[in-house]
């Protein structure tokens, strides 16, 4: 039986209140599992699942799949990343993708699925926690989720890069954490607690800048409610319970880091986990405070914002029954509240009107993502009006959207809102709920049934059409060349389900066709830059400690690699000549290429590709 928070800790959720909001009895009624929950929960899954197998059948993103995938075969070898080699990444994603190597054996396809299951899998969790957050708060709550999660289908965590990747693994693991805070909400039990305090820690170890804001804002919000919660338990002797729960949650949530902690240490080293994945990474992607603040300077703010402010000072309007000003103007009420949705309407509309307006994908795209300022801002606002009515209303959920927020600004940490928002739309999307949720308070009152629906609705439509047309012009995935043409599929059976346009699958097969030929098994190599999953699929065990020669992961000087390269007695030397990826960025790739010159031969000159040995 899946259930969903039905009562906030610290707090209960009046019959008065129930009535006073004016929600259905079907809304009052105790959360269950029914026969519209799985069909619902299974239509999610399956569009979801649909798109990013779509996704795949017709586009390879070489790049990061290398990274993810030959990296995963290093530590399936059993090399440690920290210790055998630079790495700036937490493991969890790469060890996932190792254990299915190990247990599957080396087939691209294999990985394709776990994506598809993945992104199935988060989109029926935003449904779910929409639903908690909507239930007596919204008319129509089940409706409501359900229009919330549905642009997920192509918003989803896999649907715009398709393979798996530790944004999307770690929003995933943000999603059964905050899922497990719904059970733990509703249960008020130790065992529940202590589920959801691991959970907590498990998006730390996906992905650094997401997993830690998300981590340190999960852990301030319990410590703020149990506080609230210890100074009314005099009151309200009932509190016992969420008292327990909270400190269960916080017990295990250190118990987690401690037990983590440990195994980094005997395994890696901690102080090579730190160095790496904080310092290093840090130095190399963390920008300023001025860029962080640039996606609040969206021009469209000018005007977005100002008509949402205006609905909200509408909405405002007290009932008629309230007072004798408003008794006189309540004949007018009804335009008043449709002069209230149309302004809250009008960013979703020119979103959608974008499509007739604009011819170029890109600006398009821009016009999509310009509702994440907005929504972020809204969302921001609800947060401190929550915080304000914590010490009178203790409750964990009155704090999640504060909790997804930070998720939302460390995930920006690594390349702002156009590169780093792929995999995060379920959390805009449980925002979004938080917000109808909160709004519904509001309309009740007025006996407004039709205004958050139909918002909703209009909320829904815009991403699923915009959202779709985003995804499928493959906007996000600007960065590499995706020429016209016939889709292009690799003969190696280890690549099987890896299909894109180009000439680069044939190029990477006449690649591993000459490997195979000529280029013994135990032989290092270094490629360069590293674009394609050679390791993966030959099998062959990495020798070099660079697999991907980038900024963010290469933390060597040309007179180093080469030095590296003679010690390791590195034999081959692969440099690609035709790359998917439309700019390089191999450090000082004229001075790097220089120094390695000087001990490699030209051996073959492939397409795409000079083979040269030392």
């Amino acid at each position: 039986m899946v259930r969903t928070a039905v009562e906030p800790l610290g707090s209960g959720l009046r019959k008065t209140d129930q009535a006073r909001s004016g929600q259905t009895r079907s809304d009052r009624a105790k959360p269950h599992w029914a026969l519209r929950d799985s069909l619902a929960g299974f239509g999610l899954f399956l569009a979801t699942a649909c798109v990013v197998l779509w996704q795949n059948a017709h586009v390879a993103i070489l790049w990061d799949t290398s990274y993810v995938l030959d990296s995963a075969v290093r530590f399936a070898h059993g090399q440690a990343p920290h210790r055998h080699f630079p790495f700036v990444h937490p493991p969890l994603t790469f060890l996932i993708q190792a254990a299915i190597i190990r247990f599957t054996g080396r087939v691209f396809f294999h990985h394709v699925l776990y994506a598809a299951v993945v992104g199935g899998l988060g989109t029926v969790l935003t449904w779910r926690l929409a639903l908690a957050s909507l239930r007596g708060r919204a008319r129509a709550a089940w409706v409501v989720a359900l229009l919330v999660a549905a642009p997920l289908a192509v918003l989803g965590i896999y649907s715009i890069i398709p393979i798996p990747e530790y944004d999307g693994d770690c929003t995933f693991w943000i999603l059964v954490a905050l899922w497990l805070f719904e059970r733990a909400d509703a249960k008020r039990s130790i065992a529940s607690g202590l589920a959801a305090g691991v959970g907590l820690c498990v998006p730390l170890f996906c992905k650094q800048n997401m997993g830690l804001p998300f981590l340190a804002a999960a852990i301030g919000a319990v410590l703020l409610v149990l506080a609230f919660t210890v100074i009314r338990r005099g009151q309200a002797p009932t509190e016992a319970a969420g008292v327990r729960t909270l400190l269960s949650v916080l017990g295990a949530a250190g118990a987690t880091l401690f037990a983590s902690a440990l195994a980094l240490h005997w395994t890696v080293g901690i102080r090579n986990y730190i160095g790496w994945t904080i310092r290093f990474a840090g130095e190399r992607r963390l920008p300023s405070l001025d860029n962080m603040l640039t996606v609040f300077r969206d021009p469209s703010l000018l005007w977005t914002l100002p008509c949402v402010a205006a609905a909200l000072l509408i909405l405002w309007v007290p009932h008629p029954s309230r007072s004798f000003t408003a008794r006189r103007v309540g004949a007018r009420l009804p335009w008043t509240r449709i002069a209230a949705f149309a302004l809250l309407a009008a960013p979703f509309l020119f979103t959608l009107a974008s499509l007739l307006i604009y011819d170029d994908a890109d600006e398009r795209g821009d016009s999509l993502l310009a509702l994440w300022p907005l929504l972020l801002l809204l969302a921001a606002a609800l947060a401190i009006v929550n915080l304000l009515r914590l010490r009178r209303e203790p409750s964990l959920r009155a704090l999640f959207p504060l909790i997804v927020l930070a998720a939302i600004c460390g995930t920006f940490m690594s390349q702002e809102l156009w590169g780093s928002t792929y995999a995060i739309w379920p959390l805009l999307a449980l925002l979004v709920a938080e917000m109808l949720a909160s709004l519904g308070r509001f309309t009740t009152r007025a006996a407004s049934p039709w205004f958050v629906p139909a918002l909703a609705a209009l909320i829904s439509v815009t991403l699923l059409i915009c959202g779709g047309f985003y995804t499928a012009s493959e906007d996000r995935l600007s960065y590499v060349n995706l020429p016209d043409g016939p889709i292009e599929h690799s003969a190696f059976p280890e690549l099987a389900g890896m299909a894109t346009p180009g000439p680069y699958l044939p190029q990477l097969d006449e690649l591993l066709r000459y490997a195979a030929a000529n280029i013994p098994q135990d032989d290092g190599l270094i490629l360069i830059p590293g674009e394609d999953p050679f390791y993966f699929a030959t099998g062959r065990v990495p020798r070099f400690p660079i697999l991907l020669f980038d900024p963010t992961t290469d933390p060597y000087s040309p007179a180093e690699t080469a030095a590296l390269a003679r010690s390791l007695n590195i034999r081959w030397l692969i440099v690609k000549r035709d790359l998917q990826i439309k700019v390089d960025t191999t450090p000082n790739r004229a001075a790097t290429m220089q120094a390695l010159m000087g001990e490699f031969t030209l051996a073959a000159r492939l397409r795409g590709y000079d083979v040269y040995r030392r």
